[in-house]
């Protein structure tokens, strides 16, 4: 590759020396190429605007995920009403989803810093009630931030991949899912001393408000009051696109509000080592997105996204059938390895399919679509959970994601038809 060829001195042109040279050597090359290429630096300082939303969605869900037996404790809910619970954020995620383009238009450039705001304040709410209905309807406040904050995060980090001409969806992705693991891990030991969400929470904003200080910026063109293009009809590849991600996030969510659960009712663990489940999902999810910029430089997004379909199925049957905490952490390992990359490679697709001046609603509109993972997975899950167990619900994850092949399929004759 050219970085190797400009930085390596013993590099000579000849055809045969790919095949020639052992397979760490080729692996060294890749490696060696992506850092010189790719520098991750130079990828940061790209989205320094962005990347504190992605973060702070991160540590907000991590912590979350590790408190959920404590919070379904807290409303004495069964799994089934757990379950219809979260279709409450989904409903409010799903709506400011399909508003967030006229938001970007009333806002502009304050659009990401006032929805990581309004995320962030919501996040407290939730957690300092102990009636069931009034949970469920300050998750809709909750469900609203993170669809506003989704939608826009993305589409304007769409255009400056298109500005810079750099991937950087799988790094954005990846900083939340490290920094869900982190704050898993932290919630898990706070909660294992005893200390309720609260406290944590209000921490967890602090730093979100600190974060916030650099995010003001111009808006990428198709945002802060761009007018479309005028064409109503998006390419099919953003339908084909949405179920894609909806399988993912479906994946995603059902392993982060269920996992602590799995592994300390199902397999008889405490509440740090519940709280390890989604952190182990974050971890290896980040590892996922960070290597994905890599991944990207050889092959197609397609080829990508069916191996991680193909692993997110391995991980959630290794995942049903664990017989301990540490085989439940392997399952949730591969599963995290395999969903990280779906959603951050097919937004990048569809934001390169369509022209820029449609990129914030093509986005919001195959967002709106995979949010249905986040919509039909809670009540499916909680259903299945209380009729079959939990072994059951992760079954059925695998179920979902091995569609996954034939949407692809789909989603390739759209876009040789575009």
């Amino acid at each position: 590759m050219r970085a190797y060829r400009r930085f390596h001195p013993g590099w000579k042109e000849d055809s045969n020396q790919d095949t020639a040279r052992p397979l760490w050597g080729l692996l060294w090359e890749q490696t060696f190429a992506f850092v010189c290429e790719m520098s991750i630096f130079n990828s940061i300082r790209e989205s320094r605007r962005i990347l504190p939303a992605f973060a702070a969605q991160g540590v907000f869900w991590g912590a979350f995920a590790a408190y959920v037996p404590y919070l379904k404790e807290a409303i004495a809910a069964s799994d089934a009403d757990y379950g219809l619970v979260l279709l409450f954020p989904a409903v409010g995620a799903l709506t400011a989803m399909w508003l967030a383009p006229r938001v970007e238009q009333i806002l502009g450039r304050y659009t990401l810093l006032v929805s990581m705001v309004f995320f962030a304040l919501a996040m407290q709410l939730p957690v300092q009630v102990s009636g069931l209905w009034a949970f469920a309807g300050l998750m809709v406040f909750v469900g609203a931030g993170a669809g506003v904050l989704d939608v826009v995060s993305n589409s304007w980090l769409s255009g400056v991949e298109a500005r810079s001409g750099r991937s950087l969806m799988n790094l954005n992705h990846g900083v939340f899912s490290l920094a869900y693991g982190f704050s898993a891990i932290s919630a898990g030991m706070t909660r294992d001393a005893g200390l309720g969400p609260q406290w944590l929470f209000l921490l967890l904003l602090l730093l979100v408000l600190l974060s916030s200080g650099n995010m003001l910026g111009d808006a990428p063109a198709a945002s802060a009051g761009a007018e479309t293009s005028g064409n109503r009809r998006f390419p099919r590849v953003v339908l084909w696109g949405g179920l894609i991600i909806l399988a993912g996030f479906l994946a995603e969510n059902a392993t982060e509000g269920w996992a602590a659960l799995h592994i300390e009712r199902t397999l008889g663990g405490g509440a740090a080592e519940g709280a390890l489940g989604p952190a182990m999902l974050g971890f290896t999810m980040a590892f996922g997105r960070f290597a994905g910029q890599l991944l990207t430089s050889r092959f197609a997004e397609a080829q990508v996204v069916l191996c991680a379909a193909v692993l997110t199925v391995t991980g959630a049957l290794v995942a049903a059938a664990a017989i301990n905490p540490a085989m439940a952490y392997a399952g949730f390992a591969l599963l995290g390895l395999g969903v990280s990359v779906v959603a951050p490679m097919v937004f990048a697709l569809i934001g390169r399919r369509v022209a820029e001046a449609d990129r914030a609603r093509a986005i919001s509109r195959a967002a709106v679509i995979g949010y249905f993972g986040f919509f039909i997975g809670p009540p499916v899950m909680g259903f299945v959970a209380q009729t079959g167990g939990l072994r059951l619900s992760f079954v059925f994850v695998a179920a979902v994601m091995a569609l996954v092949p034939g949407l692809l399929v789909l989603l390739r004759r759209s876009e040789a038809a575009a």
